[in-house]
Order: C-alpha cells, then structure tokens, then sequence
C-alpha cells in the first residue's frame, strides 16, 4: 500500500492517510474508519493548482486555452487513466456491496492520493509526480473527452459503410474482468482493444480504428 506511487519517487510515511485514500464509504460504513471524500476534496484543488502552474510555466496559451486544457487533464477519464497507470483499482478497499470500483471512484480515490502526497510531502512531490505521470499525456495531446465511437461513426457515414463492434474475449475473475473487443467497418477489422467494460473497450477499438482511418 505504501509503496504504489514508488516508481514516482514517492513513499507514504505511514499507513493511515493512504489506506483513508483508498477507502470507499461502503467500506469504512462496515468497519468504521474514514473514506477518502474529505481527501478527494483537497486532491482535486491541488491537482487544479499544479496543473495551472504547469500550463502558466510551460505554454503560451491564453486564459481561455488554459482553463480548457486544465480541464481535459483533470477530468474524470484522465483521472482515471492516470489511476490504470499506478493500478490503483487493486488497492480500493470496498464494502460488500459493492463489488469493484467503477470509473468515478477510481478517479477520485486518485484526487485523494494527491492530497496524501500534498499533506505528507509538499507541492513540490505532487508537482515532480505530475510531471512524470501526467505531462506525457499532455505532450502527446491525449484528449481524455474525445467521443471517439462517435468520430469513427460520422467518418464512415460519409462514405456509407457500417460499423460493428464485436466482443470476441472475455477473461479475468467475475470482480475484475477484461473485454476485448474489435471494430469491424463493411467486413474488415480495423482495430482491437481491451478495457475493463464492454463500453470502455468499444471506445478503445474505436479510437484505432478512426486513427488508422485518419492516416
């Protein structure tokens, strides 16, 4: 548990904020103890921050293309790749009703993770942590709200061809499993990817498949 962020040069000082980090409410309902809320609260203002201070040091970009682009780089769909990053997901400690993390608690538990880093080390670690899992991204101009089924569909309708997606594996534990799923336009595959939903594996073959159409 204390050593999740490791490869980010970072290590917890102690147990009891990181597992409160990593404790959803049904869980700390059933045992008592605090979740992360309070913690997903001050993780996402000092994400804000650092994010901020990266795009006001390292761009050109007006107010207006900086607050869009801050807002792209801390959404829910980039917290939570962020989070598949670190493996987060296998950390969250749940109640027994619920069983496994959707996409939203990921992404928070991520917020909250942040403020640990904050509360025990500084802005300076968040920032150095920012820099080595989230700049890349921005580097490669990822766009985490990208409809990217949506795309392929507009791009293939212009020339009228279908589009099908087909779930061709499933795998993994009934808590945790993968999807694979390829897209297929007038009978030719044209990607194939995985993802931990039906929904989130469509979006990843589709985002091939419009890229290889796009080149």
């Amino acid at each position: 548990m204390k050593d999740i962020f490791k490869k980010y040069g970072i290590k917890f000082k102690t147990t009891k904020l990181i597992k409160e980090a990593l404790t959803h409410s049904s869980y700390a309902n059933e045992h008592g103890g605090d979740c992360y809320e309070r913690l997903e609260y001050l993780g996402d203002a000092v994400l804000e921050i650092v994010c901020s201070d990266y795009l006001y040091k390292n761009t050109n970009s007006s107010e207006g293309e900086m607050s869009r682009l801050r807002k792209l780089y801390v959404c829910e769909n980039a917290l939570y790749e962020y989070a598949k990053d670190v493996n987060l997901s296998d950390y969250i400690l749940l109640g027994n009703g619920v069983s496994e993390p959707n996409k939203t608690i990921i992404a928070d538990v991520f917020e909250a993770c942040m403020a640990v880093i904050y509360l025990e080390n500084g802005l300076e670690a968040v920032k150095r942590v920012f820099k080595k899992l989230v700049v890349p991204y921005i580097e490669r101009q990822e766009d985490f709200l990208m409809d990217y089924k949506s795309l392929l569909q507009e791009s293939v309708q212009t020339v009228k061809k279908s589009v099908e997606y087909r779930l061709v594996n499933e795998s993994g534990p009934s808590h945790k499993k993968t999807f694979e799923v390829e897209v297929v336009i007038d009978g030719l595959v044209y990607g194939k990817a995985s993802g931990p939903s039906k929904k989130e594996a469509e979006q990843n073959a589709a985002k091939i498949a419009y890229n290889k159409r796009a080149e």
